[in-house]
């Protein structure tokens, strides 16, 4: 047995991994009692965009209506230090057979990345810690990160008035090598979708180095 694993192994010693609703340990980080309350909540929807002008990519899918117990979640995760839920997300990502299925339609995914002081001040990049751990399960994706790279520091969009969003995103992201994505599907991962900017800003520099399609996944859509 590898070093490694046997770190793991002590890890979920230690750490155990826990329901994102109720804290209850369960290895799979999501009960069963829980996953009944969050399928009746489900959304489960698949947003088509290929006829609208004003946006780079082609569909969004989500699984929530960022509400309710969903929402309190969410803002845990990013702003509370409840790391551990990303176990759960990636559980509800995995449960979900249209999400799965919608997926699979593309080569490359990509999570939405932060600034590197930004990353420094969390200690982690809330999508990346999903996506890492969904794709070991899905592996019909290859995961690509550190390549689309956020090169401003800029406002967190939460902060701001839904007309001061399309500006505050415009010229913060950059691909660093094209030749791995020109000509390839590629899906978007972030944990929130509002108004779309964000998704549209990194569509829109992605689709300028050749990506043939692009596809967003959010766990959930304002």
């Amino acid at each position: 047995m590898s070093i490694i694993k046997i770190l793991e192994i002590l890890l979920e010693l230690i750490y155990p991994n826990v329901c994102g609703l109720c804290e209850e340990i369960n290895k799979n980080s999501l009960c069963k009692n829980c996953k009944i309350k969050f399928d009746n909540i489900k959304t489960e929807k698949i947003d088509n965009y290929k006829n609208d002008k004003t946006k780079f990519f082609d569909n969004h899918g989500y699984i929530f209506k960022y509400e309710g117990q969903i929402r309190k979640m969410l803002i845990d995760y990013k702003f509370n230090d409840k790391t551990y839920l990303y176990k759960t997300f990636t559980r509800m990502i995995l449960n979900s057979e249209k999400i799965c299925d919608y997926i699979s339609l593309y080569d490359i995914l990509i999570p939405v990345p932060i600034h590197k002081n930004r990353l420094k001040q969390r200690g982690y990049n809330q999508s990346e810690l999903i996506a890492k751990e969904f794709v070991e399960e899905f592996k019909e994706i290859k995961l690509v990160k550190q390549n689309l790279i956020k090169i401003k520091n800029n406002y967190a969009q939460s902060q701001l008035k839904k007309e001061e969003r399309l500006l505050n995103v415009r010229g913060v992201y950059k691909v660093l090598n094209h030749e791995i994505l020109y000509n390839k599907k590629v899906i978007l991962f972030d944990d929130i979708y509002t108004t779309g900017n964000t998704a549209n800003e990194c569509a829109k520099v992605l689709k300028s180095v050749g990506v043939k399609e692009i596809g967003v996944l959010t766990i959930a859509k304002d």
